[in-house]
């Protein structure tokens, strides 16, 4: 197959790429592309790089995996930072969907990232795909899905679309690689109330999901990408404690941490407990369904 991807040097996009590269034809659209195709060559990804401006000629496409977007959680949400983190994403969304749309011989799926915050963070109840969206418009990670997802269904009339929505990737980057040096000082701990939920993937099962939702045709409209066992803040850090082989009590005060971040606390400060109902029912196995033990294969203990 030949497969577009965006965000292919990202922390998701990069495991995916290793993933597919060999068995594919990989064409990675990048803002930068001469230096995205040095790095991926030292790491062994065999892909094309291009800019967003070669797209209008790029033919013969049998899927286009949309993961690009500014980080939400790296830095404090000013209005700048805001917009850079909406932009991004809808953007490059939204010309996808127009290039799919205008295409003769349309790809045959387009999977598209979305993030579990689209549900918002007022429930404790679990959530799956069928849950009834509350839209509030001053959550702002949840307009940020919202638009995005909006804009990937456009191309449905053309091609497979499946929307993906994410929670926390659990690998050797991201937010566990954030949390690891607190951890292993032994000053690690719940944060706020630690009774938030946290609706977590480890990365290679999410790889494993796009891929999955790649090659099945009956795959189509929304699906989260959580394994089926959500677990609160406190239960996350005790885990995270006991692989390490460390006390995990330290509890960092709420009040710091609207201090410390302003509104984008949120992210640490709430949570979903979400479910992945739909990739079950369609027989998808997670390798990793429980936390102690994707910890531990990401640990080495």
């Amino acid at each position: 197959m030949k497969i577009l991807v965006t965000g292919g040097t990202g922390f998701v996009g990069g495991r995916l790429l290793k993933q597919l590269s060999g068995a594919h034809e990989l064409v990675v659209i990048s803002r930068h592309p001469e230096q995205s195709g040095q790095r991926l060559h030292q790491q062994g990804v065999k892909a094309e790089c291009v800019g967003i401006e070669a797209l209008p000629w790029l033919q013969g496409v049998d899927a286009v995996i949309n993961l690009a977007g500014e980080p939400i959680a790296d830095k404090r949400w000013s209005g700048k930072q805001k917009h850079l983190i909406c932009d991004s994403r809808w953007r490059l969304t939204q010309t996808l969907s127009d290039w799919i749309l205008g295409q003769e011989s349309p790809p045959k799926v387009f999977i598209s990232a979305s993030a579990i915050g689209i549900y918002g963070t007022d429930s404790d109840a679990h959530m799956d795909e069928d849950t009834p969206l509350v839209y509030d418009e001053n959550d702002f990670a949840q307009r940020v899905c919202h638009t995005w997802e909006y804009l990937a269904m456009q191309a449905a009339p053309r091609t497979r679309v499946c929307v993906l929505r994410i929670g926390l990737v659990l690998g050797e980057g991201g937010a566990l690689k954030k949390m690891l040096p607190a951890f292993r000082a032994g000053v690690g701990g719940p944060v706020g109330s630690g009774r938030q939920a946290m609706s977590w993937i480890h990365i290679d099962d999410l790889v494993a999901v796009i891929g999955y939702l790649m090659m099945t045709d009956s795959c189509q409209g929304v699906y989260n990408g959580t394994t089926p066992a959500p677990v609160s803040n406190k239960e996350f850090s005790r885990a995270l404690g006991s692989a390490l082989r460390r006390p995990a009590f330290m509890t960092v005060p709420a009040t710091a941490l609207k201090l410390a971040l302003g509104e984008m606390s949120s992210l640490l400060l709430k949570g979903q407990s979400v479910l992945p109902n739909r990739l079950l029912r369609h027989g998808f196995d997670f390798r990793y369904p429980e936390l102690p033990a994707a910890l531990q294969a990401l640990l080495g203990r």
